[in-house]
């Protein structure tokens, strides 16, 4: 089937528009007696009040319901190190979802460094604008030192939505797809292609969701404790992961599995790999924009359900159905840490929304109304 350049169309778009987003006022300003009040003299009385109350800062301004996403384009999508102005786009995109479908106002933040301490010093420096920070397309391993530091240091939710987001989104989608395929969550074998930002969190996730054995796959094969070359995050895994300690590629691990998840590079699973997969294989393949394996060939080759990151495909698997219903929770609630039990808990809100899940629909779609007050309900 021949699908649409939405390439060639999104560029016309984002020429047109110049930018996807806009600030626009909340009041008017149609005389000397308006200004007076939204600016001075006015404003003197709310700066003075706030000056005394910091704690109040949200009741007053738009920091109470304001979203910092902020990036360094280390890690673009699966387009990789393109810097922060090729990011900028891509941070548009998710401040019009969050005010889409959500009602928070976000601000795509784009920084000219990759420095750890660089990065973090910044964001400390701009928090008290904000009520929580999305942190977005930062390479592994420095998003996790970076998350972690801002987590510890400042007093609002911090979240790094290629982590979280993504985890969250896959784990709903495997709850109905193993519904669909009639397959236990203890019982199954899982292999992620990917030992980056997004399978190291997913893989904690999975195994606090009680998935039976997960297998992870760099570039240089499956991690295991035999081997000598790994970071210190994924020699942490190896104590999680592959409790029978094999070695070898990412075809000697889809041996007998039950699940591929892709979160790695295009092209890497091969239709004869999926052969060699367990009965009514899984295939999420969420490498964007170009699969680890297009749908079509996954499916002659034997796969029972397939998904992607892709919207031009059927069971979307895409983190934006998370971060909008998250951090709503997290605003509403004054949440100030986004929990591992509060991310189960999203998962399952979000595979329940689907209550009979079928090999082309395992999850809701973004455009569902009760998806983001079905999440935000659970982050408290």
């Amino acid at each position: 089937m021949k699908r649409p350049n939405t390439g060639e169309k999104s560029l016309k778009l984002h020429k047109k528009l110049k930018g996807k987003i806009s600030i626009t006022s909340k009041t008017p300003v149609r005389d000397m007696k308006d200004l007076s009040l939204v600016y001075t003299p006015g404003v003197g009385a709310v700066s003075s009040f706030l000056a005394k109350h910091k704690e109040r800062v949200g009741e007053y301004t738009m920091q109470g319901n304001t979203v910092a996403i902020v990036s360094d384009g280390s890690a673009v999508l699966g387009l990789g190190n393109i810097g922060p102005e090729a990011a900028l786009p891509v941070m548009e995109g998710k401040a019009l979802l969050f005010k889409q479908f959500a009602n928070i106002d976000a601000v795509p933040i784009v920084l000219n460094t990759q420095d750890v301490d660089e990065i973090v010093s910044v964001v400390r420096a701009i928090s008290p604008g904000f009520a929580g920070v999305n942190l977005e397309d930062i390479s592994a391993p420095r998003c996790f030192e970076i998350e972690a530091r801002l987590k510890k240091e400042l007093p609002i939710p911090v979240m790094h939505d290629d982590q979280h987001g993504t985890a969250v989104v896959i784990l709903a989608g495997l709850i109905n797809a193993l519904k669909v395929a009639k397959k236990g969550m203890g019982s199954i074998k899982l292999v992620i292609s990917g030992a980056g930002a997004a399978g190291t969190a997913l893989a904690n996730l999975l195994k606090q969701a009680g998935v039976g054995d997960v297998l992870v796959v760099d570039s240089k094969g499956i991690l295991s404790k035999s081997r000598k070359d790994l970071s210190f995050v994924k020699k942490d895994l190896t104590k999680k992961t592959n409790k029978s300690n094999i070695s070898g590629s990412l075809s000697d691990a889809l041996l007998g599995a039950d699940v591929f998840v892709g979160v790695s590079v295009p092209n890497i699973l091969k239709a004869h790999m999926v052969k060699k997969m367990a009965k009514d294989p899984i295939i999420f393949a969420l490498s964007n924009p170009v699969p680890e394996i297009m749908p079509d060939t996954a499916l002659l080759a034997g796969a029972f359900i397939v998904a992607t990151g892709r919207s031009d495909f059927p069971n979307q698997l895409n983190n934006a159905l998370a971060f909008p219903g998250i951090f709503r929770g997290a605003l509403d609630h004054k949440v100030e840490n986004i929990t591992d039990e509060m991310k189960l808990r999203a998962a399952y809100a979000i595979a329940r929304l689907v209550s009979k899940p079928t090999r082309t629909n395992i999850v809701p779609t973004i455009f569902d109304k009760r998806l983001v007050k079905s999440i935000s309900r659970s982050i408290i």
